[in-house]
């Protein structure tokens, strides 16, 4: 392979860093460490460990530098890429039947409409993966690299129906690759994406039984009800779940649970906290979430957050910091319908312990998405402006940060919170998700 064909530009050197200290600069490129062509941030993680490495770099005038480094075995060079992978993001090859990004509204800004399939960003961001997008030299680099855990979209363990669901004929062969992953001893978490009439009931039983087969690998797997958005004309037709099928569902994936913890000593398969909500069911106690391995799919952040609101208002009234409150505060909170019950209820216990306090929850009908569309983190600016307008919003409007791009102050529909805090004439105060910050924007906001 011809050395320097794949260069990686650098963004940034830290100060005080390897790199600077080796006149390394912004604009600089990596061409090679120990003579071996970087093929993306694996490769360079990887090589940079040893102790002794020389780096080839091409200046921003186009002089080539060779390097003789001498570090710590584990010390950072303190250099920064413009890509944070140091390749190509890879995008899906399935036409998934519930795909939610096919189901996005026109004119969105482009970002939203990319669909990655990438078995890197499984390990870097939690991304979850369907295996139909890795090459052998992609799970070899995986097994040999250590990667763990990866995040697997299984939705069926039965092959011709997961071609089907995926609409990808190569999807059912391509499940043989979790037993690659298995036998090398990488750590797995699976997800189902349950559709109705789909891939539910027997399918869902059969799932199941096979993905116990990779524990203890495969640490944890959610099932979650597909979500469905006004715009899926042209699509495979879905309904969505009833009160009835939510109530089989967990009691399927209940009996499981206690299959597993008495041959593995682990629940293994959860039900998302949508299910507990649309059956009207109590949400299992905080043991039977494993450590919460399946957070970002939904799966106990309510009892989580309920947990820590408990133990930060016992924290709280213990300090007598409600009684610090000696006129009358009034604030108001905004959140999908899926979790207001939850939120209110917790509103009302603060209220309860402060007698000045007045906090106004309003549930937001996502409008945008369509009124299937129920969890916060898909509402958007303009919804939150047509139902809020004419609400008593008292001196401040709390908001979860899941409406908010990550890192950023817009929401889905490019909206600036800027923007509806001047239309709605009430400073804003965004909330992180944890019960304590929960609290303590409620005390201290406003």
């Amino acid at each position: 392979m011809e050395i320097g064909k794949k260069a990686h530009r650098i963004r940034r050197v830290l100060p005080g860093s390897i790199a600077e200290e080796l006149n390394i600069e912004a604009g600089d490129r990596l061409l090679a460490v120990n003579g071996t062509e970087i093929e993306d941030v694996f490769d360079y993680q990887f090589m940079i460990q040893d102790d002794a490495i020389d780096l080839l770099v091409e200046k921003s005038g186009g002089e080539q530098w060779l390097l003789e480094v001498e570090k710590d075995p584990d010390e950072d060079l303190g250099i920064e890429f413009e890509s944070g992978l140091m390749d190509e993001y890879r995008s899906c090859r399935n036409k998934c039947i519930f795909c939610f990004i096919d189901q996005m509204p026109p004119n969105m800004r482009e970002t939203l409409y990319f669909k990655d399939d990438d078995s890197r960003l499984s390990f870097l961001q939690g991304n979850y993966v369907t295996l139909t997008n890795m090459s052998e030299h992609d799970i070899d680099r995986i097994c040999r690299y250590r990667l763990s855990p990866i995040n697997i979209s299984f939705h069926t363990m039965n092959p011709q129906l997961r071609c089907q669901m995926l609409n990808n004929r190569f999807a059912g062969e391509a499940l043989k690759k979790a037993d690659v992953l298995f036998e090398a001893g990488i750590h797995m978490n699976g997800q189902i994406v349950l559709c109705r009439g789909v891939n539910d009931g027997p399918e869902l039983e059969y799932s199941i039984a096979q993905l116990m087969k990779y524990l203890p690998c495969l640490e944890s797997v959610s099932v979650v009800p597909v979500g469905l958005t006004k715009y899926r004309e042209g699509l495979y037709p879905l309904e969505p779940f009833t009160r009835e099928d939510a109530i089989a569902v967990i009691s399927l994936i209940e009996k499981y649970q206690l299959k597993c913890c008495e041959r593995f000593g682990t629940h293994f398969i959860h039900a998302s906290d949508e299910w507990y909500i649309l059956a009207d069911m109590e949400l299992p106690e905080a043991e039977r979430y494993d450590g919460y391995l399946q957070l970002e799919n939904g799966v106990g952040m309510l009892r989580l957050l309920l947990e820590e609101f408990q133990e930060s208002m016992r924290e709280h009234q213990n300090r007598n910091a409600f009684a610090e409150i000696t006129g009358r505060k009034e604030l108001s909170m905004a959140t999908g319908e899926l979790v207001f019950p939850y939120v209110r209820e917790m509103a009302e216990k603060m209220m309860k312990a402060c007698p000045n306090l007045d906090l106004h929850v309003y549930p937001v009908t996502n409008d945008f998405f369509g009124r299937k569309i129920t969890v916060s983190g898909l509402l958007t600016g303009q919804d939150l402006l047509a139902q809020l307008k004419d609400r008593p919003l008292g001196s401040c409007l709390l908001l979860p940060e899941n409406v908010l791009r990550s890192g950023e102050d817009v929401f889905l529909d490019d909206m600036h919170v800027g923007e509806l805090e001047k239309a709605l004439q009430v400073p804003i105060y965004i909330v992180k998700s944890s019960g304590n910050d929960f609290v303590e924007a409620v005390l201290y906001a406003g």
